[in-house]
């Protein structure tokens, strides 16, 4: 018979339900299964840590925001944002979903490429497209949107040089009552910058305007802000078919929905007060059927979503390392991941489970990752019962950014993991090996040999 752990006793005030001045209270049910599968079969099969990417929860997350936006407007076409997590799995998920590819760089634009989707449903946006980016870009029939007038120049010389006629769109930046403006990206609406660059398409007579993309920013916490920008996105489609008689195929609204996660420094969390696609649809295609666009004529709706479709389908699976007492006194829980895998750790405030049934004494913990970093730090503070060396955990929500921005640093990066929607798990990712890391590096001859 095993030996029951030792728990220290541990006086704790009783709480209510009700948020106190420190907000909500922390305490979660333990996550042992992903879609079916026990967590504790994960990491003996793929080691710790380990990314799980559940490919039901990305079709039924995709489904509810494509029903949230169909309901409400009649022509609706999402892209999947390739710097969200392009990862060719994830990204044919969203493909086979319907979704086209938007993309920020000549590489992104290859890995869709090289994913089967067509150049012609391939969204190209950024501030830095090389020539040879532009170049591929017209020879596939792709959507440039242009961010600035050198780029816009620079397309026009390649208009006359090819002799094709590039299908194009400008970015545009405004003011939609949310603070600070995203101003370094695309062309002003306020002051002008915007009917510049849209003049100078039309009367260059080298480009075909085909659409109005912005993007305002990033986890937006009110939906209102997307009606103001699609206003004026509409305001702006019908003032050049007013002026010059040509009608906008489409508007690109963007990206930037909040995801369920909890924002560092948010007194509720955010499963409760984040917007959900219904709030972020009603305000976006209200805007447009309300404004002066002819009936039957209405654009194509474009969404470059990325975060809020994929986030909740990520998991962070760990174990301790082990546990030690800070200076003043506070529980300091050592694990096996870190902030070069957890990124997003910086931004919110991740859901953190134990991976089997616990004990219902907690203890407020400080929780760092393995990193010879002070910064590698993953909850500053957070309910945890008292897990001993070796205990698994789950970190919910990782889905979007950390498979992107994840680092090798200290550590080798680890296996994902993909749950299909057959319940078996895939692996779509190798982990790091001192062969893969070493791979690029040159010795020259003379530091080959040495003494100690």
């Amino acid at each position: 018979m095993e030996k029951l752990r030792y728990e220290r006793p541990l006086i704790r005030k009783l709480e209510s339900d009700m948020p106190n001045k420190f907000g909500s209270r922390t305490e979660f049910l333990p996550k042992t299964h992903i879609d079916g599968i026990a967590v504790k079969d994960l990491i003996n099969d793929y080691g710790s840590p380990l990314f799980v990417i559940s490919e039901k929860n990305i079709r039924e997350t995709y489904q509810s925001a494509k029903k949230a936006f169909t309901t409400r407007y009649p022509k609706i076409q999402f892209a999947w944002s390739y710097k969200t997590n392009y990862l060719s799995a994830v990204c044919n998920v969203f493909h086979q979903e319907g979704s086209w590819a938007e993309v920020v760089s000549g590489f992104e634009y290859d890995k869709a490429l090289a994913n089967g989707v067509s150049g012609k449903k391939i969204i190209f946006n950024g501030p830095d497209k090389t020539e040879d980016d532009l170049r591929k870009a017209i020879t596939n029939d792709s959507l440039i949107h242009i961010d600035h007038l050198d780029e816009l120049y620079t397309i026009i010389e390649l208009a006359d040089e090819m002799k094709q006629k590039p299908r194009v769109a400008i970015r545009v930046n405004m003011d939609t009552g949310v603070y600070p403006i995203w101003d370094r990206f695309g062309f002003n609406y306020e002051n002008g910058q915007a009917w510049d660059a849209l003049n100078k398409i039309m009367r260059s007579g080298k480009l075909e305007l085909v659409g109005l993309h912005t993007h305002i920013g990033t986890f937006m916490l009110t939906a209102q802000a997307y009606g103001t920008a699609a206003y004026k996105l509409a305001d702006l489609a019908i003032g050049i078919r007013n002026r010059y008689n040509h009608k906008i195929k489409y508007i690109d609204m963007g990206g930037g929905f909040a995801s369920s996660n909890t924002l560092k420094g948010a007194y509720l969390p955010g499963t409760d007060t984040n917007p959900t696609f219904d709030d972020y649809a009603e305000a976006i295609t209200s805007a447009l059927i309300n404004s002066d666009f002819e009936p039957g004529n209405l654009p194509l709706l474009i969404l470059e979503t990325g975060r809020a479709l994929i986030d909740d389908a990520g998991y962070l699976l760990g174990s301790v390392i082990s546990n030690k007492r800070l200076s003043d006194g506070r529980r300091n829980t050592i694990v096996d991941v870190g902030v070069n895998l957890l990124f997003t750790s910086f931004w919110y405030d991740h859901k953190i489970t134990p991976a089997r049934e616990f004990t219902h004494y907690v203890e407020d913990t400080v929780l760092y990752g393995p990193l010879c970093m002070n910064i590698d730090v993953i909850r500053e503070n957070v309910s945890l019962p008292l897990m001993n060396k070796g205990d698994q955990f789950v970190i919910h929500s990782v889905g979007a950014y950390n498979l992107t921005q994840w680092m090798q640093f200290i550590t080798l990066r680890p296996k994902v993991v993909m749950i299909g929607s057959d319940g078996k798990p895939y692996l779509i990712r190798e982990s790091e090996s001192i062969e893969s890391i070493t791979a690029y590096e040159k010795m020259p001859e003379h530091l080959k040999s040495f003494k100690l």
